[in-house]
C-alpha cells in the first residue's frame, strides 16, 4: 500500500497535469480563430480591414527590416531606435525649414509680381 505522502504527490501530479495540459487546451477550444472573428465583423468593417491589410503588412515588414538593420550593430536596439528617432526628428525639422523658406520665396516673388503689375497703374493715377 502506498504511503500517504506518495498518495498526496500523485494527486498533486495529476492535478498539475490537468492544469498544465487542460488549461491551454480549454483556451484553444474556447478562443475563436482569426477567420471566425473576421466573419463576425460587419461588412463595412471587413472592407476596411481588407483595405488596411497591405499597409499594415508593409509597416510590419519595415519594422522587421529596421530590427534586422539594428541587430547588425553592437549597440542595444533601444539605443539605436532612440538615435534613429532623433535623426528623423532632425530631418523633419530641416524639411520644415526648407518648406518655410520655399514658401517665403514664393510669397516674395508673388508680391514682387503684384507690385510690378500695379506700378504702371499707380503712375497713371498720380
Amino acid at each position: 500500500m502506498p504511503s500517504p505522502r506518495m498518495w498526496t504527490y500523485a494527486k498533486m501530479a495529476a492535478a498539475s497535469a490537468v492544469m498544465i495540459i487542460g488549461g491551454p487546451a480549454l483556451v484553444l477550444y474556447v478562443m475563436p480563430s482569426e477567420e471566425e472573428l473576421f466573419n463576425r465583423y460587419s461588412p463595412e468593417l471587413q472592407k476596411k480591414v481588407l483595405e488596411e491589410r497591405p499597409r499594415r503588412q508593409r509597416e510590419m515588414q519595415e519594422f522587421f527590416d529596421q530590427l534586422k538593420e539594428y541587430s547588425k550593430s553592437d549597440k542595444p536596439i533601444w539605443v539605436l531606435q532612440e538615435e534613429d528617432a532623433k535623426r528623423r526628428r532632425k530631418e523633419a525639422v530641416q524639411a520644415e525649414l526648407r518648406r518655410q523658406k520655399e514658401e517665403a520665396a514664393r510669397r516674395a516673388s508673388m508680391l514682387s509680381e503684384q507690385l510690378e503689375g500695379q506700378a504702371p497703374a499707380n503712375r497713371t493715377l498720380a
